[in-house]
């Protein structure tokens, strides 16, 4: 799979990149408090981070006044396995190098999304990645081989808590996976074991050969 870059042209309809912010204290908090697992966790929120002048600035300006969660998503990982999406932006900014595989919301048909509409872009450390509300992502994925990663995961407050209790009206509503978060699995993925819909067709994208 080719890697593009974040600043490449073909980014512009997954997201942007958001200037005039000093994400080194942020940054040095992330890489003291949060650690980088062999796998991948992620926590919504992080007390240390959202203490933190940047939280509010992000608050105010990124998301026009509205409550954010500052939480991370760190560890080593090459795969696919899922994509997910909110009703909004998601912003992202790495310790390290980092690489997303996204796609569009409008490369899902009757439900379902064929994996080869994946593509990978490469953020560098301390950009602030904003990620489209209509763009499917997950976890981050490491930048070269073996490398770990450590990302800042911006987001509306209460995103990715409890599943509100729902009857489904129509497909999407069963993709409902917590709130706020829409989740598509591939077949092979721990999630799908876990009873995550099954969405994702073709092979489990897994770019370590191309690092």
């Amino acid at each position: 799979m080719t890697i593009q870059s974040i600043y490449d042209a073909a980014f512009a309809p997954y997201g942007k990149v958001l200037e005039g912010y000093d994400t080194t204290a942020l940054l040095e908090t992330l890489k003291a408090v949060t650690p980088v697992p062999e796998g991948v966790d992620y926590v919504p929120s992080q007390p240390e981070l959202e203490a933190l002048p940047i939280a509010g600035q992000l608050a105010a300006n990124a998301y026009g006044g509205m409550p954010i969660q500052l939480g991370w998503c760190n560890g080593h990982n090459t795969k696919l396995n899922c994509l997910e999406y909110h009703r909004d932006s998601e912003l992202n900014i790495g310790a390290e190098d980092f690489i997303l595989l996204l796609a569009r919301e409008d490369d899902v048909v009757n439900g379902r999304l064929d994996t080869a509409k994946v593509k990978a872009f490469k953020a560098p450390a301390g950009a602030v990645v904003e990620v489209y509300a209509t763009s499917l992502h997950y976890a981050p994925c490491s930048a070269a081989k073996g490398a770990g990663f450590q990302v800042v995961i911006v987001l509306p407050r209460g995103t990715n808590g409890p599943k509100p209790a729902i009857t489904p009206l129509n497909g999407e509503d069963e993709t409902l996976w917590a709130a706020n978060k829409w989740l598509l699995a591939h077949a092979d993925s721990s999630e799908a074991a876990q009873g995550a819909p099954v969405r994702l067709d073709g092979v489990n994208v897994d770019i370590a050969a191309d690092l």
